[in-house]
Formats: C-alpha cells, sequence, structure tokens
C-alpha cells in the first residue's frame, strides 16, 4: 500500500508544479507593455525626433461667438529641448517669438527690447497653451504608468497616466490613449494640480509626413465649455538641419 500512496503523492506534486508553471506563463503573457517605452513609440510617431520645421494653422471658436478666431505659426524643433515658434498670422502679431530652451520660455516682442519670461502652461490661444507648441513631446516630462487597455470606436486602446516629473511643465497628469495595433495617439485628456480637466485632444486626419505616417489634426475641446473648441493643423512638415544659434535669444533679438 506504501508504494502507490507514493506514486499518488509523486503524482500530485508533479500536477501542482505543472499548473503553477501554467499559472506563471498566463500571468507573464498578461504583463502590460513597457509604459515609458509605449510613450517613446507614439513620440516618434507624432514628430520626428531631430531637427524639422512644421507650420501650424489653430483655428478657435467659442460657444458664445459665431465668429472663429485664426492663427497660423512656424515651429522649429531640436531634438525635445530646443524651439523656436514663429508667429505668421495676424499680421498684426507677427514677428512675435517663443523660444523655449529646455524649460525655460520667452517671448520676444517687435516693440520690447528684452524678452519677457513665460510659462508652458499659460495659454497661447483659444484651447491652446505655449507648452502645446513649444514642447510637444512627452517623453522627458512624464513618468508614464500603465493603466488599463479599454475600446475606442471598437479598436483596443492602450490607456497610460503620465505624471508631471516637476512644475515646470505644460500639464501635471495627461491620460493618454495610444491604439493598441499601430501605437498611434488616439486621445489625451489634460488635468490641473487641482485634479481639474483642462481639455481633451483628439488625434486625427493621420497623413504621410516627414518620413513616417503622423497626425495632422488635433481637436482640443475645453474641460467646461464644450463648444469652445481649438483645431491645429500641421502642414509643410520636414526635416531640417538647425543651427544652434538659432535658440539662443542674442541671435532672436536680431530677427526683430
Amino acid at each position: 500500500m506504501t508504494q502507490p500512496f507514493r506514486l499518488r503523492r509523486t503524482a500530485l506534486r508533479a500536477a501542482l508544479l505543472g499548473a503553477l508553471a501554467a499559472f506563471g506563463a498566463t500571468a507573464s503573457a498578461a504583463e502590460p507593455p513597457d509604459a515609458n517605452a509605449l510613450l517613446a513609440s507614439t513620440d516618434a510617431i507624432r514628430f520626428p525626433q531631430d531637427s524639422f520645421q512644421v507650420d501650424i494653422d489653430i483655428e478657435s471658436r467659442q460657444s458664445d461667438s459665431e465668429t472663429a478666431d485664426q492663427r497660423r505659426y512656424r515651429v522649429l524643433s531640436k531634438g525635445r529641448e530646443d524651439t523656436v515658434v514663429l508667429t505668421l498670422e495676424p499680421a498684426s502679431e507677427r514677428g512675435q517669438i517663443l523660444l523655449m530652451k529646455h524649460r525655460d520660455l520667452w517671448v520676444f516682442l517687435p516693440s520690447v527690447s528684452q524678452p519677457v519670461r513665460l510659462s508652458l502652461a499659460q495659454r497661447l490661444t483659444g484651447q491652446v497653451a505655449n507648452g502645446d507648441l513649444a514642447r510637444a513631446n512627452f517623453t522627458g516630462d512624464y513618468t508614464a504608468k500603465y493603466l488599463r487597455e479599454e475600446s475606442i470606436d471598437g479598436k483596443p486602446a492602450h490607456v497610460l497616466e503620465l505624471t508631471a516629473v516637476d512644475d515646470g511643465v505644460t500639464y501635471a497628469r495627461v491620460e493618454y490613449w495610444i491604439d493598441v495595433a499601430t501605437q498611434r495617439p488616439r486621445k489625451a485628456a489634460f488635468y490641473a494640480v487641482s485634479g481639474r480637466l483642462l481639455k481633451t485632444c483628439e488625434y486625427t486626419d493621420y497623413r504621410e509626413m516627414a518620413g513616417a505616417v503622423r497626425p495632422t489634426r488635433l481637436v482640443m475641446t475645453d474641460g467646461l465649455k464644450s463648444g469652445d473648441v481649438s483645431v491645429l493643423t500641421y502642414s509643410a512638415m520636414n526635416p531640417r538641419p538647425l543651427p544652434d544659434k538659432l535658440f539662443t535669444k542674442d541671435y532672436l533679438k536680431k530677427l526683430n
């Protein structure tokens, strides 16, 4: 009787070990993707990671107004740290220049001899903050955490929570939806330090630009007034070598 008992005990142990191994394999397969790597991948889809130039048209509408505000900017960007934003339209504001160095931002005005320090979170026009144009990459400014997977318009999307690395970035917290199949950004929700929803953004109209398929239309909607909307349209995005001297206060003073 002893031998069959030992055989049964050995078989039970083997079955338990097999079940644990299967559970471990299943748990490993279900592990979420690396959130920060996923964030970097979507940044590379949105913009070239080297030097480039892009024109951005912004149309802003308010729920209590029948007229739209039209503006055009040219953005010159080098990596994540250096950006110049030139105001092209309206003609009355032509010559205004934003300079971002790291997380420091200045505005140069034709009528003022010295640049004025600004906040990335300060509103530029409509629903668009300075940082939306001057510092559009999320990598480096936020720590990403994987929250869940959910469906948007019938397609699965990763949902990340982005937490600001310090109080110098544009938003305190961002929820970010990324298409599972393509890793393209679909939607973002931007929050203040208080937790209040500031606005949402939809990334649409993907087209070939600067060697990749990128979103060319962003729809930003106010978090409290749904009728207040800014639509950003990207065009003429091209890689372009940009000298370091362009991203200096002394050089931009000469332009004005």
